[in-house]
């Protein structure tokens, strides 16, 4: 049973970094929380796919960054906020609840509450 479990955790390591990977090319599609995700359950479904996932280019272009200073560029901010916005925002119009909403709310105030207070934002290196 154990071993059904880290690769179904190897699955979806390789299913968020490919959405990840899609999100480089798609702007629309947020690329960090996608890799964070993968980074995640390759962790917890093998040492040695974490060590290889770590070891990419893409982990070390997008990602390293942020897991190792807790910041990231405006562009990768900015494709993360209007992302989640429009997720959060879908349910807000949805409902009539007004609890709902305001919860809904909360977290969109957090949300840039976090990412503009707690994640340092950097500019893009020029190599």
């Amino acid at each position: 049973m154990r071993s059904i479990q880290k690769v179904i955790f190897i699955a979806f390591g390789f299913i968020f970094m490919g959405l990840g990977i899609i999100g480089i090319v798609l702007p629309l599609i947020p690329t960090t929380p996608f890799l964070l995700l993968a980074s995640y359950f390759f962790v917890k479904g093998s040492r040695r796919f974490e060590v290889w996932f770590k070891g990419t280019g893409v982990y070390k272009k997008h990602l390293e960054g942020f897991v190792q200073n807790r910041s990231m560029t405006f562009r990768q901010k900015a494709i993360l906020m209007v992302f989640s916005d429009v997720m959060i925002l879908l349910p807000f119009f949805m409902t009539d609840k007004l609890i709902v909403k305001v919860i809904l709310s909360l977290i969109i105030v957090y949300k840039y509450y976090y990412f503009i207070f707690k994640i340092k934002t950097v500019k893009v290196r020029s190599y």
